[in-house]
């Protein structure tokens, strides 16, 4: 069922949304909660489209903000809110407001929608783009019990982080975070089955994508052991490297699509870490409404602690002298091993030669 409103008021569109509810055949309201998005009319499809999508798993009303504040001086003189209300099998399982604020009002959206809020239920708010510098200390995030922002979309998505970390507020969480949960899940699983000591690790993903970032800074904190950040051409997230004195273990996903876990003495193993819809990540945002302490410590972490190799070549030549290192180490000690004798005699010829040596530069100096 859809219902437009023109040149309507608050009270009205309440009365609207409690009638359409009575001609669907449901009384009760049902939802647990309010999704408030803020959004334009180039993204509200998509962001009305995700929320429905998350509203099968959690009920709710979803009120969507369109700010129309107007080009024109008399544009911008006109004060006017119009509505669009969906129910029923046109707003998921549970209903829509589309509210467009022209004028004035767009700059009072938060007057407009606390009339529309569930009682005794939890606010979310979220911006799928152009999310305000102080989510908590806007006007409508004020609202809220959890703000959801989305850094992918920012111009600058690695300085965003940098924003979200000095401008955080308990309740205040990222979409960018919450793409990353597979990998966390998947890495700690690693850990718990084959305990071992992390000396380094590597993360590895295309470059202007926040979740690589945040997952090196997740790392950073949680192992306590230098991160390297390599970029890489996608999609996403590519490859975690964790290195221990026994071999690396692997989180390698190429595609997008399947990840293949790689543990020294086990053999490799098929994960499922498909990229996911932003309905489900919404949906997943929604299933806990408390602060989120882990996020908090990984984002106001400074990105600068992440460590990025000078080039390419830099990189590969050193990992090359590395093992030509090892390989002379591990030669020595078997060469000292099987023949310890010949060592012997070898230290014991060098030590006359070098007092030889010394009496000769003496002499010379004389």
């Amino acid at each position: 069922m859809k219902i437009d409103l023109t040149k309507t008021t608050s009270s009205k569109i309440n009365a609207a949304l409690m009638e359409a509810r009575r001609a669907s055949g449901s009384t009760a309201a049902g939802m647990v909660l309010t999704l408030v998005i803020v959004t334009d009319e180039g993204s509200a499809y998509d962001a009305l489209k995700a929320a429905n999508d998350a509203s099968r798993e959690h009920p709710m009303r979803t009120l969507a903000v369109i700010k129309r504040a107007g080009r024109s001086p008399r544009a911008r003189a006109e004060t006017r809110l119009d509505a669009e209300i969906l129910v029923g099998s046109d707003a998921g399982s549970g209903e829509t407001a589309v509210l467009r604020m022209h004028g004035e009002l767009a700059s009072h959206a938060q007057s407009v929608v606390l009339p529309l809020l569930l009682p005794d239920a939890p606010t979310v708010v979220w911006w799928p783009d152009n999310a305000p510098l102080h989510p908590a200390q806007d006007p409508l995030g004020s609202l809220a019990q959890r703000r959801i922002t989305d850094a992918v979309t920012a111009e600058s998505p690695v300085g965003q982080l940098a924003q979200r970390s000095q401008s955080y507020a308990p309740g205040d969480t990222d979409l960018a975070w919450t793409r990353i949960t597979g990998w966390r899940s998947m890495l700690a699983a690693a850990l718990d089955q084959r305990p071992s000591t992390i000396v380094s690790a590597v993360v590895e993903g295309e470059s202007y994508n926040p979740s690589v970032e945040l997952l090196g800074l997740w790392l950073t904190n949680r192992l306590q052991v230098p991160v390297e950040r390599v970029v890489t051409g996608g999609p996403g997230i590519t490859a975690v490297h964790l290195r221990t004195k026994d071999g690396d273990i692997t989180l390698d996903r190429p595609d997008g699509l399947m990840g293949t876990l790689s543990m020294p003495g086990s053999p490799d193993r098929q994960v499922a870490l498909k990229r996911r819809e932003t309905s489900e990540l919404i949906a997943e945002e929604l299933r806990r409404l408390d602060p989120d302490d882990i996020y908090a410590t990984a984002v106001r972490t400074p990105v600068d602690q992440l460590h990025e190799p000078a080039n390419a070549e830099t990189a590969a030549a050193e990992k090359v002298a590395r093992e030509v290192a090892e390989e002379a180490v591990e030669e020595a000690a078997e060469a000292a091993v099987a023949n310890p004798d010949r060592v012997t005699a070898e230290s014991s010829e060098k030590k006359p030669a070098r007092k030889a040596a010394g009496k000769r530069t003496t002499k010379e100096g004389a």
